[in-house]
């Protein structure tokens, strides 16, 4: 075996990751477009009578588009208003749902929000550099007003937005910087006769993070951290530890390195000097919220204090033999840079692109066409492979009783044929040659297309039920281990022989009880050891599993789970199915295309008196802060607790995400990420500052842990309890608590938790019901653990569109944005459902078309073709593209629904769309009625009953 080849030098560098937002152009989207002719005449012909009596899920909008950019007709006011409910807003017309409370316009930023929130794309062009100051404020006395007045300034503005109590006189006496008033506590009342939580909360933006004036040292737009890149579950910190334990809320970063599978996609700024400032203390690099000192001749580290001196190349570039303005530094304008990193960050060369392809050629794997197909989609995708720097190399190998090597010559030789060397020794498998395993993609490329195109005949006869997986690992392993890369693994089958072979175990009697949790557990030892193993050697491994049978996936799964890979699971997959082919054959490719990171390690650094306590993700930790990934993928998200050691003083902290990586194209690189959040003594404003999404990310993790070490009850129970805690400690701490008439209190920005949490406790990976094959649950609790955020909240709380009564502009593109306008969306519950209705439901994993049992033959025609709805096709189904505006306007929202980019993050998946007739197949039915969270289903409450229980639970 080979020695371990770490891919860093501690002292010299490090890494670490970052999350996501929203995409701006969804909510600008919602803006109106003049309705076509004829829209509304449309409608009313899909619902029959229904639109004289006010019914449908859009009946609210009254045929009217919604008001620009929101989701509802509004007010003028909410121009003014902030986007939690704040004062002056006014309240809007419900879906079919209690009155809901109002939202504010997407398009406005928050008062007080950082211009990092609202701000253009990293690319924007910025005239002279960067952009002019923005103040962070509404300009009530001129751009100037925040910056020149300091905190007098500050707690003006807000007392002329309604948001500072009383109207202070002008010459009020200026308060200390620790009295600066941040997010104002906003309670609503959040049970159903109240302000309860509409779907639309979820695209607000979380809380606006307040900085002091002048905390960047220059004043660029995008000095602080991007949500979309990290995200905290607090945009105001507690000052010390027990302020924070006091609040019951968990301080934790939710972290998105990369917002895109492509760097051409996802556009930081690269410096490319070589040129890195770092403190010689604590190895925080260089960045916005650092200070200069003596001339600019030092800096002083903001995360330890410590004075710097300023590298000498710092203001001058090397390539043209000149000097630059150093204020247009990306390192002092961005908290998102990367940085070319120069010799002393190796120590090895950078390794090369290398994929090892491991493929099921059992019975199984052959008949169900997952060969075939596996073998075309690498074939037609060579070209869509990572590489530049023409160093990426290939290899492939078999397995079924036996492991099958395969050698391919370079192009040009004498013998241009791969030869196929079987070794039926398991226990000790040896590599048959020392060459031509691993081939350079560039030299081999005709002779690699050859192989590839005879692949399937090889093994047409294959007859074997067996499967070596774990002794093909093994020798896979043996193949790279000098090197690193990853392993590819398609099986079809549950590995039986050789190493790590393992047993049928599924029990459907055990399916819904205490002893489920068995199933859940990992049946070999086997697995982690070897993917620890394989983490030493930057060998990473990515599953995709495609067994009709039980293929045990919660022991597979560990071994992307700590090798920085993931699990892919086709449950059931047959290529015979022309959707099961597309659905593999496209994420495949985009698998293959995507520009992972190698040999990466991230690491977290904290302003003093904080520290990184727990680390959720796949990786491996390889020491108490060192998260290490053999291979980086670009479609997950990571979650790092921190905990404060000692009080803080200063008026703002600072994290920094330090990702040290390979590129696929052999550069070694840094990617550093910024946050700086401001520092309070009122549990109030921690509150107001609540991030509801990231904390609900921060449980799903938690959830999964407690599932696989203590059981799914235990997991729900503690979802449950934390959300009672949460409720109890606002009641008694911020004078919350029943509001009369029996109301539950709870912030604003929060109130989409308990439906949040409920969601969770719904998913398939923790819902409590007989009816989850094990393999389902595991690969769901895999995806619960991995998802990037915006995927993330989607997978918990799913996404509902009416589509027979949509408004006129929906499913067009919009005329400034270009992206297509949605429907609003509407809550999970099945009172926003009538029977002639058309209903998209997406989870972002798989989306479902329903069509009410009383839906209209015009409608039926117009989307599919069909005057009857008996010849529809049920189930799995691709929708049929025909002349018709309807069909054109539902294909769109279809695949928009399906956009990872508009939502800022990168992702392979392909959901499969089903057919569901309210009176077709009962088990369909059932299974999109379980993605209705707020009704009750199997063995869960209702929306409404899981409040009135927290309530009950609260109040005694």
């Amino acid at each position: 075996m080979a020695t371990p080849q770490p891919p860093y030098q501690d002292g010299a560098a490090d890494p670490d990751a970052s999350q996501y937002a929203q995409d701006g152009a969804d909510a600008q989207a919602q803006q109106a477009a003049p309705a076509p002719a004829g829209g509304k005449k449309k409608r009313d012909r899909y619902a029959g009578q229904a639109y004289e009596f006010g019914a449908g899920a859009n009946a609210g909008l009254a045929g009217q588009p919604p008001a620009a950019g929101g989701q509802f007709p509004g007010s003028p006011a909410l121009a003014a208003a902030a986007s939690y409910g704040y004062p002056g807003q006014q309240p809007q017309p419900s879906y079919g749902v209690p009155q809901q409370p109002p939202y504010g316009d997407q398009g406005v930023q928050s008062p007080g929000a950082q211009p990092a929130y609202g701000q253009p794309g990293y690319g924007a062009p910025q005239a002279g550099g960067y952009d002019p100051p923005q103040p962070a404020y509404p300009a009530a006395q001129g751009a100037t007003g925040m910056l020149q007045q300091g905190m007098q300034g500050v707690t003006q503005q807000f007392s002329q937005m309604g948001m500072g109590g009383t109207p202070q006189p002008q010459q009020a006496q200026q308060p200390p910087a620790t009295q600066m008033r941040l997010n104002p506590l906003q309670p609503v009342d959040i049970s159903v006769q109240g302000q309860p939580f509409h779907v639309t909360d979820l695209d607000q933006p979380p809380p606006p993070i307040i900085l002091p004036p002048n905390s960047s040292v220059t004043p660029s737009p995008h000095a602080n951290c991007p949500p979309k890149y990290v995200r905290s579950t607090l945009n105001a910190m507690p000052t010390t530890a027990s302020l924070l334990k006091k609040s019951k809320i968990p301080f934790a970063l939710i972290i998105q390195p990369y917002a895109a599978l492509h760097d051409a996609e996802d556009d930081v700024p690269v410096q490319y000097d070589q040129v890195i400032a770092r403190c010689r203390r604590c190895r925080t690099y260089m960045n916005p919220f650092a200070s200069f000192l003596d001339h600019s001749h030092r800096w002083r580290c903001n995360m330890c204090n410590l004075t710097n001196d300023v590298p000498q190349s710092f203001d001058w570039d090397s390539v043209k033999q000149q000097s630059v303005d150093r204020w247009q530094r990306p390192e002092l304008n961005y908290a998102v840079s990367e940085f070319v990193a120069p010799q002393e960050y190796m120590v090895r060369a950078p390794q090369p692109l290398i994929y090892l392809f491991l493929f099921d050629v059992s019975h199984a794997g052959v008949t169900s066409g997952l060969l075939a197909t596996a073998a075309r989609c690498i074939l037609e995708s060579l070209d869509r492979i990572p590489n530049a720097d023409r160093r990426t190399r290939l290899g492939f190998m078999a397995v079924d009783s036996s492991l099958h090597y395969f050698s391919i010559p370079r192009d040009g030789g004498e013998n241009n044929d791969a030869r196929m060397l079987v070794v039926s020794d398991l226990d000790e498998p040896f590599l048959p040659t020392p060459e031509d395993l691993l081939v350079n993609l560039t030299e081999c490329r005709a002779n690699i297309e050859s192989f590839l195109g005879k692949l399937q005949s090889m093994f047409a006869n294959a007859q074997t039920a067996s499967s070596a997986m774990g002794s093909a690992l093994r020798a896979g392993h043996k193949l790279i281990s000098h090197v690193g890369g990853k392993i590819v693994v398609l099986s079809a089958s549950l590995p039986n022989v050789g190493y790590g072979k393992l047993e049928m175990r599924e029990d459907k009697k055990l399916l819904g009880t205490s002893k489920e949790n068995s199933l859940l557990q990992t049946q070999s030892s086997f697995y982690k050891s070897f993917a620890v193993e394989c983490s030493k050697t930057q060998v990473s491994i990515d599953m995709f599993l495609f067994s009709a049978q039980y293929q045990d996936v919660a022991s597979l799964s560990n071994l992307p789970r700590y090798t920085g890979g993931q699990t892919y699971f086709y449950p059931a997959w047959n290529a015979a199915r022309t959707e099961d082919a597309i659905k593999f054959a496209t994420e495949f490719s985009d698998y293959l295309s995507s520009e992972i990171g190698l040999e990466a390690v991230l690491r977290v650094r904290t302003t003093t008196g904080l520290r990184p306590s727990a680390f959720y993700g796949n990786f491996f930790n390889r020491s108490s802060d060192l998260c290490a990934f053999p291979a980086m993928p670009r479609d997950q998200a990571y979650v790092v607790e921190i905990a404060i050691d000692e009080s803080i003083t200063k008026a703002f902290a600072c994290l920094q995400v330090g990702v040290l990586h390979t590129t696929c194209n052999g550069e070694r690189r840094i990617r550093v990420m910024t946050l700086s959040i401001p520092t309070t003594q009122s549990l109030a404003e921690v509150y107001a500052s609540a991030d509801q999404q990231a904390i609900t990310a921060y449980f799903a993790h938690k959830a999964v842990e407690r599932a696989l070490s203590s059981g799914l009850d235990a997991a729900r129970d503690a979802v449950q309890s934390k959300m009672v805690e949460l409720l109890q400690t606002y009641k008694k701490e911020l004078g919350g608590g029943n509001m009369g008439g029996g109301g539950l209190q709870f912030p604003a920005n929060m109130r989409a938790m308990p439906m949040l949490f409920l969601g969770l406790m719904k998913n398939l990976g923790l819902r409590k019901s007989a009816q989850i094959p094990t393999d389902l649950r595991s690969a769901a609790l895999c995806l619960l653990s991995t998802l990037p955020l915006p995927l993330l909240m989607q997978y918990i709380y799913p996404r509902l569109y009416s589509l027979h009564d949509m408004p006129d502009d929906a499913g067009l593109p919009h005329p400034e944005t270009g992206a297509i306008v949605m429907p609003p969306p509407l809550n999970l519950t099945s009172q926003n459902i009538v029977p002639y209705g058309l209903y998209l439901i997406d989870d972002g994993q798989t989306q479902f078309l329903w069509l009410g049992r009383d839906a209209v033959p015009a409608l039926i025609n117009d989307v599919f073709g069909y005057e009857d709805k008996n010849q529809l096709k049920q189930g799995k189904t691709t929708l049929p593209v025909i002349d018709s505006d309807m069909n054109e306007r539902v294909r769109a929202v279809v695949d928009k629904s399906k956009d990872h980019k508009g939502k800022g993050c990168g992702s392979i998946i392909v959901p499969p769309l089903y057919l569901i007739r309210e009176d077709g197949e009962p088990s369909l039915r059932l299974w999109a009625q379980t993605l209705l969270i707020e009704d009750r289903a199997d063995q869960g409450v209702s929306g409404a009953q899981f409040i009135g229980m927290l309530r009950e639970k609260v109040l005694s």
